[in-house]
């Protein structure tokens, strides 16, 4: 993965710093997911971010193969 310099306001910063400890991830890999999420929400503006980042979530559950077949009931 490549990497470029870019320059952000000190609050925005401060701002990421604040979540990245809250979510145990590094400064740079919290402003990554917010770009993941802006971006995710700007290409489905019909969702919401909850259903949004279950999405995601699911995603993960398939690449992870936590995955498990749907069996309907006849009742």
């Amino acid at each position: 993965m490549s990497s470029v310099a870019i320059r952000l306001s000190k609050e925005f910063i401060n701002q990421a710093e604040k979540y990245a400890k809250i979510n145990m991830r590094t400064v740079p890999k919290q402003i990554e997911y917010w770009a993941m999420l802006g971006r995710c929400a700007e290409d489905n503006p019909d969702l919401s971010l909850d259903v949004i980042k279950d999405c995601l979530l699911a995603q993960e559950e398939v690449k992870q193969g936590q995955i498990s077949a749907f069996e309907f009931r006849n009742e």
